[in-house]
């Protein structure tokens, strides 16, 4: 039963600190993201808050240490799953450290003036754009505020920022090869806009794979990572195609659009056609879709990003990076040996 003058006190962190054992000053460094202060202090003093149901003034905390302790993400294709993940991980990371996220779902592919806008009235620390692309312009607009930003999975050329993406490059080479071990002849690759860093760097990988085999039956579709089009262009495919004997979708919502599409056609999978994606969401695991895929280091890329950024809002990192890291196969039942 809860304390009726616990409730109705607004408690400050002179009463945290009291209850926790520590000093004023520990506590506001754990609420200012200090990384500084060890885990069992740290841990003492959220329980005495959520006990005492402590919030710090986010406001007033700005004014003493002149930044704010806001991150703006930039996502489009929040459907997507993968992203779902994505933003919680991140919440999750920053919420330890005391940072606040303002999620910004951009309309269009370009991050428009008006995202923009807002996340500088908020004054963020740093921004995160993951699915989006980010103009020369806006770049010169956030690093004109003095606003660190890191891309997230997708990187454009002659780009100042700081990146950490999968190396999808090398991750669809290593696709393609299992595929034609697997004793695989004529391909189809859905994927997402073809404009894209991720699409055309897969499209690379797989394409030199194959080349380099001497295999020339490969039909390219692109969609726009959702499942319908997934789905609708599988049907179109393998209704032209019926000798299409394995299928990669550019990601793993894809690939589920596409398995729906091939066993409404009357084709069995993995037995008729072999279907591969990438993510390794959590649907893939399903028992009605087990679907091999790639899966990206998704905890580490996320923890790579956050490391970069704060490094960067605090001062500690001047130059940009490009971290590319690697990811691996999870092979389940969609794939058959066809040798």
């Amino acid at each position: 039963m809860s304390n009726p003058k616990t409730e109705k006190r607004n408690f400050t962190s002179h009463d945290v600190a009291e209850l926790a054992g520590v000093s004023q000053a520990t506590v506001s460094r754990v609420f200012a993201g200090n990384t500084k202060v060890s885990e069992k202090k740290r841990k003492r003093i959220m329980e005495a808050a959520q006990k005492l149901n402590y919030r710090p003034n986010a406001h007033a905390r700005s004014l003493i240490t002149r930044r704010s302790m806001l991150i703006g993400i930039v996502m489009r294709t929040i459907r997507n799953p993968f992203y779902s993940a994505v933003l919680e991980i991140f919440h999750d990371r920053f919420s330890k450290l005391g940072y606040h996220l303002i999620f910004i779902n951009s309309e269009n592919e370009n991050v428009e003036e008006w995202e923009i806008h807002k996340l500088l009235e908020y004054n963020v620390a740093g921004v995160i754009i993951s699915d989006a692309l980010l103009t020369q312009e806006a770049e010169d607009r956030f690093r004109e505020n003095g606003i660190a930003v890191v891309l997230f999975n997708r990187y454009t050329e002659n780009s100042e920022n700081s990146v950490v993406f999968c190396d999808n490059y090398l991750s669809a080479k290593q696709i393609a090869t299992y595929l034609v071990k697997t004793g695989h002849r004529n391909f189809a690759y859905i994927s997402g806009p073809s404009h894209t860093s991720i699409t055309m760097d897969r499209l690379r990988g797989f394409r030199e794979v194959l080349d380099g085999r001497g295999i020339s039956n490969l039909h390219i579709e692109s969609g726009d990572y959702t499942y319908e089009s997934g789905f609708e262009l599988a049907q179109e495919l393998m209704t032209k195609n019926k000798d299409i004997d394995c299928i990669f979708g550019g990601n793993d919502i894809i690939a589920l659009g596409v398995m729906d599409a091939v066993r409404m056609l009357g084709f069995e999978v993995p037995n008729d056609v072999s279907i591969i994606g990438f993510d390794n969401i959590r649907m893939t695991n399903w028992a009605s879709y087990n679907l091999t895929t790639w899966e990206q280091p998704l905890e580490g890329m996320v923890d790579n990003t956050v490391a970069i950024l704060l490094d960067e809002i605090n001062g500690k990192e001047s130059r940009s990076k490009m971290l590319v890291m690697k990811g691996r196969l999870v092979i389940r039942n969609t794939v058959k040996s066809r040798k």
